[in-house]
């Protein structure tokens, strides 16, 4: 049974704007798989339904066995737990430090001062920060940055990372730390979700590759290239 399933998703906009027409797309627990396509064809948009940030026009969204295409807003945080973020402009509390940044996304849930204590230390392990806890924002590399980020995404725990355009503001050198990055989270059994334009990336990964096109789903290849 697929973790994720978007069955027949069409998302308009007004204007006569269409950003996702007949949307069909599985993803199974502990898969990778990068999405990838020109701007404007539909990878964030497919996103943003994915966590509710906004409603499917047609179509149902599956995801754990949870029909999610008309979901209340009081259930979402329950959703967002499940599905971890990273996104490409890190969206770091600039006055917070590495450790304050992670606890954070506990502490806003309600989680009791003991279990931050407990699972913070081990999320900055997992990202190779544990030394640099108590450094701001402005004092790590953009790589650094998107560490944090990440280990940010972990707290909850979820079964699905998303992560759009998380290389994109970044060097080669620290594109790499990353994208392995990743790939250790996806070896811990995280289904991994990347958005990317970076060619170089999907080909290295030799993962699944979605290629999406004026809104559909144009090529879906197991051990696919960016092609593009």
């Amino acid at each position: 049974m697929a973790l994720i399933d978007f069955r027949n998703i069409s998302k308009f906009y007004p204007g006569g704007i269409v950003a996702l027409k007949d949307v069909n797309l599985s993803i199974n627990e502990g898969e990778f798989v990068s999405i990838v396509g020109q701007s404007g064809t539909g990878k964030t948009t497919l996103i943003k339904l994915l966590i509710a940030e906004e409603p499917a026009s047609e179509g149902r969204i599956v995801v754990g066995g949870w029909d999610i295409s008309n979901i209340k807003s009081r259930e979402v945080p329950l959703l967002r737990k499940q599905i971890g973020v990273v996104f490409q402009d890190f969206k770091l509390l600039p006055r917070k430090t590495v450790y304050e940044n992670v606890a954070f996304a506990l502490e806003v849930s309600g989680a009791l001062p003991k279990t931050v204590h407990s699972i913070v230390p081990q999320l900055l392990k997992i990202v190779g920060l544990e030394n640099k806890t108590d450094r701001f924002p402005r004092e790590l590399s953009g790589g650094e940055q998107q560490r944090v980020v990440i280990a940010r995404a972990l707290a909850h725990r979820p079964k699905i990372l998303v992560a759009d355009e998380p290389t994109g503001n970044l060097d080669s050198i620290n594109t790499k730390e990353i994208i392995d990055l990743l790939r250790k989270i996806n070896e811990f059994g995280t289904t991994v979700i990347l958005v990317t334009h970076n060619r170089e990336v999907v080909n290295d990964l030799k993962k699944r590759v979605v290629v999406m096109d004026k809104g559909r789903v144009a090529s879906d290849q197991h051990k696919g290239r960016y092609l593009l």
